[in-house]
């Protein structure tokens, strides 16, 4: 699972005097040829890597960092525990520091030196998706999880006594007995919430779900904090003191596709509303082009696997559906069969945020459309 702590730990760190390598490497579908993933990572990172350690004007403690960075990156990606797709890996030898992420969408191959981790193609991936608290409620348990990616695990767990039934007694008692157990289950479900809140202020969680009998949800949600009714996404039934982590998720799922679908339907309404009211905003895919082209992109909506061929500039980074000369510098463009994909990438080297759109909404007629930092200029 992709913690919270550990993506904290890599934007607090600081190289001190040495380099950190971060290394962005895709890995092929197919199944699993070692030998060909520790050489492709290789080659990722002798293209952006390897010429420093031969750079005599840099201190021997740097250099040699970095080449312990290359073997000790190299080594460990190529492990047979890494899916397809991309791996993040982030190392200074130096001083003892290595991390790695797996992400689960697919992004360019690039490397970087710095001292200090570069992660906002990492933070770019990963803000599309959305950390979960599940908790699961009744009058006696409450058991957090956090739900993330494909991931789940169990954080915190609470029990109080209950009395046996309501009704058990008899006579006069009846209702003094009744009155005790609702007042007991009012302390549990109040303890509960403030150990909801806890986890929250102490997890980078993003969405609340509730999961449990409806009738005693109901009741729960009530004892929440205003901030944490908020954060919710939505409710399910399920008997939390027989529920497997398979019915969690199973309850959880489709309460989270479909508070994410309308969400992407309220953003493409919002950019679709900036630009009627001329507001900072990119409609259709030669607007959007042109907005990445000059960096003015906050976030990009992209309508979920479409393509579109186009060209690059690799010098001014002028993107556009055709031609064969920038109009920016005058250099010869290149010719790319996804120049959407090309978009995306440019957003995320200039701290632009990305959302993949699944929802049917106008996006679907438009391919992209973006929100802007600032008002476009002129195209040439």
């Amino acid at each position: 699972m992709i913690l919270a702590e550990q993506i904290d730990r890599i934007i607090r760190f600081d190289g001190r005097g040495l380099p950190v390598v971060s290394a962005y490497v895709g890995l092929r579908p197919e199944p699993a040829d070692l030998v060909a993933r520790r050489a492709h990572v290789r080659d990722v990172l002798n293209e952006h890597v390897r010429p420093l350690t031969e750079d005599k004007s840099l201190a021997h403690d740097v250099r040699m960092s970095l080449r312990d960075d290359i073997e000790r990156i190299a080594v460990e990606v190529s492990q047979e525990q890494y899916k397809p797709g991309t791996v993040a890996a982030f190392s200074c030898s130096g001083h003892d520091f290595f991390e790695v992420v797996q992400l689960p969408r697919s992004i360019r191959d690039r490397g970087l030196v710095d001292s200090t981790p570069w992660v906002r193609p990492m933070l770019a991936v990963l803000d599309e998706y959305h950390r979960i608290c599940v908790v699961l409620i009744d009058k006696a348990w409450a058991r957090v999880w956090e739900l993330y990616l494909d991931d789940i695990r169990e954080l915190e767990k609470a029990h109080d006594r209950t009395l046996r039934k309501k009704d058990y007694a008899r006579g006069l008692a009846e209702d003094r007995v009744r009155n005790k157990a609702d007042e007991i289950t009012k302390r549990h479900f109040r303890r509960a919430a403030g150990m909801l809140d806890e986890v929250f202020r102490t997890h980078d969680f993003d969405l609340l779900v509730i999961g449990g009998h409806s009738y005693e949800v109901k009741h729960f949600v009530e004892f929440l904090p205003r901030d944490l009714r908020e954060r919710m996404a939505g409710t399910f039934d399920v008997d939390p003191s027989t529920a497997s982590q398979g019915d969690i998720r199973a309850g959880a799922g489709p309460v989270v596709e479909r508070y994410e679908l309308e969400e992407q339907q309220r953003m493409v309404g919002d950019v679709l509303e900036a630009a009627a009211a001329r507001k900072p905003a990119a409609v259709g895919l030669r607007s959007c082009l042109w907005a990445g082209s000059v960096a003015a992109i906050q976030q990009l909506l992209v309508q979920e696997g479409e393509t579109a061929p186009g060209v690059v500039c690799d010098q001014s980074g002028w993107l556009a559906t055709s031609g064969d000369t920038c109009p920016l510098c005058g250099e010869p463009t290149r010719q790319t069969p996804d120049v959407i994909d090309e978009l995306v990438e440019a957003v995320i080297d200039e701290g632009g945020g990305i959302k993949h759109v699944r929802a049917d909404t106008e996006l679907r007629k438009h391919l992209t459309a973006a929100s802007l930092r600032f008002p476009l200029p002129p195209e040439p």
